[in-house]
């Protein structure tokens, strides 16, 4: 579409025919009649959009935002850092003070102790002062004297074992049972397998295996006719079901693929596509219809209202407003800050005078403060004859007498 913008479309391109060049001007123009209006009331839409965004939407949002702010964001800041903070560290400090010390005063200084002096320190001197020796004593005992008395009794135990026991059961074993068992039970039972029981059933097994392979073979025989048979008729009916798949299939390409196919791409994909150009192009030439419709729109709506307004907020709103401001607001302006400096001017004086008359009074009341001697500087001390310093930021006392020096006089 952005190539589109900038190149004309051709009315006939090369390999077409001339009627389809002659039906797709009238699809172009029905189609530019059908989508002019929608294309007007789009761009309408969008520019109110646009308008309503800037003027209202915008400084909704950004009045929607100082009011989330200053509501909600604020308050729960002021409220997180002022109040929640504060009762969380002393819940938190409840918690520890409540929960915690107790515990870890009962463990370091009961739990601890207890376990420590009342049990491990006595199991400790238990273990070495009284079980130790009373072990070592034990041992020391079944080594020196347990032991050897045991194992001379068990030498004794299986001599005596060994001699009233064991020696007359190998006797009766090797020389009465074996020969009872191996001439009594053994060598006749091996004679009457080697010369009865084996050729019995050689014989046997010889006869057997001769009907078992007549039997096989005969099966066998007739399986394979069988399978000869069905396999010569599965062969037919795969034959054909073959040609009638063949069949079935060319029909259904031939009466109904191939003119589906041939449809679609001689119809329904160039009708498509011409539709689609046109609706392109009817849109492209609808925008530029609906901006030159709304271009004359703005300027018959400002040479009917813009120019008259801007005319008049010029020639008479603009004047009038410096009028009054330099006729009569300035001058407003003025006589309310001199009104307001003596406003003040007059609040100081009075409340200097109030204090001072306050001051006068507490001191008829109760008396000068320091009990001053009159005639003597407050606050600055006189200088002595035997003082040697005197206050940097003051000035000196006069060390004369109040009458005067009367020597002066008489000089």
């Amino acid at each position: 579409m952005d190539h589109g913008k900038h190149q004309a479309p051709q009315a006939y391109e090369p390999g077409e025919g001339i009627l389809t060049t002659l039906i797709r001007i009238p699809v172009r123009i029905v189609v530019l009649v059908l989508v002019l209006p929608a294309r007007m009331v789009w761009d309408a839409l969008a520019a109110l959009w646009h308008a309503a965004d800037r003027v209202l939407l915008r400084p909704l949002g950004r009045a929607l935002l100082w009011l989330l702010d200053t509501l909600v964001l604020t308050p729960l800041a002021w409220l997180y850092t002022w109040v929640l903070t504060p009762l969380g560290k002393a819940a938190a400090w409840l918690a520890v003070a409540l929960l915690v010390w107790p515990w870890i005063g009962l463990w370091r200084y009961v739990i601890v102790p207890v376990a420590r002096y009342g049990i491990a320190a006595p199991a400790v001197w238990l273990y070495a002062h009284v079980l130790t020796p009373l072990g070592h004593g034990l041992r020391w005992i079944g080594t020196a004297l347990l032991l050897p008395a045991l194992h001379g009794l068990g030498n004794g135990v299986g001599w005596l074992i060994t001699v009233l026991l064991i020696l007359p059961l190998q006797f009766l074993w090797r020389y009465v049972a074996v020969p009872v068992v191996r001439y009594g039970l053994v060598v006749p039972v091996v004679w009457l397998y080697e010369a009865v029981l084996t050729p019995v059933g050689r014989g046997t097994a010889r006869v057997l295996s001769t009907l078992w392979q007549g039997t096989v073979w005969t099966l066998g025989m007739l399986w394979q006719g069988t399978a000869w048979v069905l396999a010569q008729l599965w062969r037919g009916i795969a034959a054909t079901g073959r040609g009638l798949g063949l069949a079935v299939a060319w029909l259904v390409m031939t009466l109904l693929v191939a003119p589906l196919v041939w449809t679609y791409r001689h119809i329904l994909t160039p009708v498509g596509r011409e539709i689609a150009a046109a609706f392109e192009v009817a849109w492209r030439i609808a925008g530029y219809i609906s901006r030159a419709v709304g271009r004359a729109l703005a300027t018959i709506a400002w040479y009917l209202i813009g120019a008259p307004f801007s005319w008049a907020y010029r020639t008479v709103c603009t004047p009038v407003g410096h009028f009054l401001r330099d006729a009569v607001w300035a001058p407003a302006r003025r006589a309310a800050a001199e009104a307001g400096r003596a406003a003040r001017a007059a609040l100081t004086t009075a409340r200097e005078t109030l204090r001072q008359a306050r001051r006068d009074a507490w001191r008829a009341l109760v008396g000068a403060p320091g009990a001053a001697r009159s005639g003597e500087p407050r606050g600055i001390p006189a200088r002595t004859l035997g003082s040697t310093t005197t206050v940097p930021s003051a000035a000196q006392a006069s060390e004369t007498p109040l009458g005067g020096d009367p020597f002066a006089k008489q000089g």
